[in-house]
């Protein structure tokens, strides 16, 4: 069966249309109290991500160490490097709202579900991609902030980074760890309502993208910035992009790994998620006018990068396997579909 256009990428989309139609109720002071709503959102969504979240799936893949520090250096490091030089090379023409979204995009932890399903279908190491994927969000909670704040502080203004780092570790690693606490009462009915968890999980999101356009909207952020800021962004984001993925496959290369292993590295060292850059966004910049352009960047970011993995891991996954049988390729409307090493039950974005 043809498969359609993700409704979640429609689903941005249609909330940011939303916000330019509708912004009052999404607005600070509107009927949705985003204030509350926004908070409690995040809340859920990683209190979800810990319920669906195996830790026993890692085990496997914590030994290797030069991949993970391949990988993490790449997400917090070499793509914050590759901002900076970006900031740089722009100048003051960009608006300073997009210029923070620009950098906060390089700032961001990689995926867990995609990196995990795209090195799977591509019939990689799947428990390295696991155990990276999850490292990174964890370290992103205290790394991305710090970063961001160094650039924000660079301008002459300031990020509380302890009033940062205390709501990020209230709102995101407390529901992370009591959905952790909870998976032996809870795993089991979580793993057969997988499907619906991940639809309350997006509609969420959904939700705060939709309310943090509204304030923008309404205090006229867009003006005189709309079709450029796009442009700009989709540059920078095929750019960025394109430089990771060649880099970690070099890298991979030069250090002699495994094809298994070199897949990981390349998928997990390339992306920036969405699913807890918004929430993240949304307590780091809680009040700023400019929140929409700042989340503009890994709005654009996030379809890119699934459709050009999506199209590597059919390429890798179309090798010869190891005893010399042709490999299968996911189809061509379906991108990451089931490989022959499935990924470990229960991850999450």
């Amino acid at each position: 069966m043809k498969k359609g256009v993700d409704w979640f990428l429609l689903g941005m989309v249609a909330a940011t249309l939303l916000a330019w139609l509708f912004p009052d109720p999404g607005a600070r002071g509107g009927i949705l109290y985003p204030e509350l709503a926004n908070k409690l959102g995040v809340a859920l969504i990683f209190f979800l991500h810990g319920l669906l979240l195996s830790f026993a799936a890692l085990k496997a893949g914590t030994l290797l160490w030069r991949l993970h520090l391949v990988v993490q250096a790449s997400t917090y490091v070499v793509c914050p490097a590759i901002g900076l030089g970006a900031l740089w090379l722009l100048g003051e023409r960009l608006d300073p709202s997009l210029r923070l979204g620009i950098f906060y995009l390089c700032a961001l932890p990689s995926t867990v579900s995609s990196s995990v399903a795209m090195t799977a279908a591509a019939r990689g190491n799947v428990a390295a991609a696991v155990f990276n994927a999850t490292l990174s969000s964890v370290l992103g909670v205290f790394i991305t902030p710090l970063w961001v704040s160094v650039v924000v502080g660079a301008t002459g203004a300031s990020l509380p980074l302890g009033r940062v780092v205390l709501d990020l570790a209230i709102w995101l690693l407390l529901p992370l760890s009591a959905g952790q606490l909870l998976r032996p009462l809870l795993g089991a009915w979580a793993a057969r309502h997988k499907r619906r968890i991940n639809l309350v999980d997006r509609s969420t999101i959904l939700l705060l993208v939709y309310t943090s356009f509204c304030d923008s909207v309404k205090s006229g952020v867009w003006l005189g910035s709309g079709v450029s800021a796009l442009l700009i962004t989709a540059l920078f984001s095929v750019v960025l992009l394109g430089v990771l993925l060649l880099a970690m496959n070099a890298v991979a290369r030069a250090l002699g790994f495994p094809i298994e292993d070199r897949i990981a590295t390349v998928f997990c060292g390339s992306k920036k998620t969405l699913a807890s850059g918004v929430p993240m966004a949304r307590l780091m910049f809680a009040g700023q006018p400019g929140l929409s352009l700042i989340l503009l960047p890994i709005m654009i970011y996030h379809p890119i990068q699934l459709v050009v993995c999506g199209w590597l891991a059919g390429r890798f996954a179309a090798r010869p396997s190891r005893d010399g049988a042709p490999g299968v390729a996911p189809g061509p409307s379906s991108p990451a579909a089931p490989a022959p090493l499935p990924p470990p039950q229960d991850t999450r974005r």
